[in-house]
């Protein structure tokens, strides 16, 4: 099946409210062209070269996101143009991320990812981490906290069905203090218990693309 195909497919099936993120790392420039010629404008990178190599081909009103591990020594090139940031975990990060966000004269917008499972390769920060950060970055002009982003296990769908629902009960409890609306969690395997359990955003990159 083609990608804009099967894009188109996954699309009309999930619910209105909920955006797809393409996963766009290792993928050709034909490729996204495709998709972003039928609508779809946010797409996700994990390396910042990759990603400002993109930027500069396609068209400019792509929404960009970074949901790779961040580098601090690589935060300047992307945050100028970044729309979403989806991997902040320390705080240092948010105070560059807040300084560089003064000198572009634009709020830069971020999630805070929070760990929900107990594997090693997926990191994050407790509840009570998040609500420190948040706290600590409430003066701060030019960094703006809009939600949560959590991984889930890669084990049975019932243990990954709790991680979703504990991360949706964290994002319930912040929602109302700090005006979050981005519940950042499912991906190509489990996109659609995320959606269950409240997800409005969701990373898919192999459903789409037709890899194993």
């Amino acid at each position: 099946m083609k990608i804009e195909d099967q894009y188109l497919f996954i699309k009309n099936k999930i619910p209105s409210f909920v955006k797809i993120l393409v996963v766009s790392k290792n993928q050709k420039i034909t490729s996204l062209e495709k998709l972003y010629n039928i609508g779809q404008k946010d797409f996700g990178e994990n390396y910042t070269q990759e990603m400002i190599k993109k930027y500069h081909t396609l068209p400019k009103d792509i929404r960009w996101h970074m949901i790779g591990k961040i580098q601090s020594n690589k935060l300047k090139y992307f945050v100028p143009f970044i729309h979403l940031i989806h991997s902040v975990q320390k705080l240092k990060h948010i105070k560059m991320i807040n300084k560089i966000g003064c000198k572009e004269n634009r709020v830069i917008h971020c999630l805070l990812q929070i760990k929900i499972c107990e594997e090693k390769s997926k990191s994050g920060i407790t509840s009570h981490e998040a609500y420190e950060i948040l706290k600590r970055s409430q003066n701060m002009k030019y960094i703006k906290f809009v939600g949560l982003m959590g991984m889930a296990s890669m084990g049975d769908m019932k243990k990954v069905s709790q991680e979703f629902s504990y991360l949706q009960k964290i994002y319930n409890d912040y929602k109302t203090l700090y005006q979050h609306n981005v519940l950042s969690m499912g991906m190509s395997r489990d996109y659609h218990i995320a959606i269950e359990k409240g997800s409005t955003l969701i990373r898919l990159g192999n459903v789409i693309f037709n890899n194993k």
